[in-house]
């Protein structure tokens, strides 16, 4: 279904093609089937992976992982797990894994403008043997994601430089410790709730509940 927002579509690949270009040699040869040595040592250096899945319904969502030192544990060139550690309890992601089997990351090292692509088949595990390798802090998660890696690729840094992540972060005007909060109190609306009460709140979420 296309958005009726717009008027002039683009609507076959040919007409894509004719505007965008093909991509040249390099860009086809370094998209790879398995994880080599580059890319494991570049999950190894990797704190965030913006995780994308989609549901039977083909509503798709995209959800942040982060962790330390590494965000995913490679199991083998072909095998990736990703902890998934207390959140929300939406659990989106796990929900769309179940349905469809289906997800792309985009694994993050700070400072680097260069990102790691990987597509693949996946699925929600309960293995106590990699669960326990898992574990922070002598707590470890009821569940992870595993990931069968199909296609992998380094993508360059036009968009992080274009973007200038990593430079002056701190300086964004909203960081504030009560921002988020200001926020959720607009949206949600729920009565007796104030921006004090619910800072406090996220406050001790993060404090207590991060493993």
């Amino acid at each position: 279904m296309n958005c009726e927002r717009f008027k002039k579509l683009v609507t076959s690949t040919d007409e894509l093609a004719e505007l965008v270009g093909l991509p040249g040699e390099l860009v086809i040869k370094k998209q790879l089937s398995e994880l080599d040595d580059h890319m494991k040592s570049f999950i190894a250096e990797s704190p965030i992976v913006m995780l994308g899945s989609v549901g039977s319904d083909g509503k798709c969502d995209v959800s942040p992982r982060g962790d330390l030192p590494s965000v995913a544990k490679v199991l083998d060139s072909r095998t990736l797990v990703i902890p998934e550690r207390s959140g929300n309890r939406r659990a989106d992601s796990l929900r769309n894994i179940i349905e469809t089997g289906k997800v792309g990351l985009l694994f993050m090292v700070p400072g680097l403008g260069e990102t790691l692509r990987i597509n693949g088949r996946a699925s929600v595990f309960r293995d106590e043997d990699v669960l326990t390798s898992l574990a922070v802090k002598g707590k470890q998660p009821l569940v992870g994601i595993g990931v069968e890696v199909e296609e992998c690729y380094f993508q360059c840094a036009k968009a992080l430089i274009r973007s200038k992540l990593w430079l002056n972060s701190a300086e964004h005007p909203n960081a504030t410790p009560d921002y988020f909060a200001k926020v959720l109190v607009e949206q949600t609306k729920i009565e007796g709730q104030t921006v004090e009460s619910l800072k406090e709140m996220i406050e001790e979420s993060y404090k207590d509940y991060l493993c």
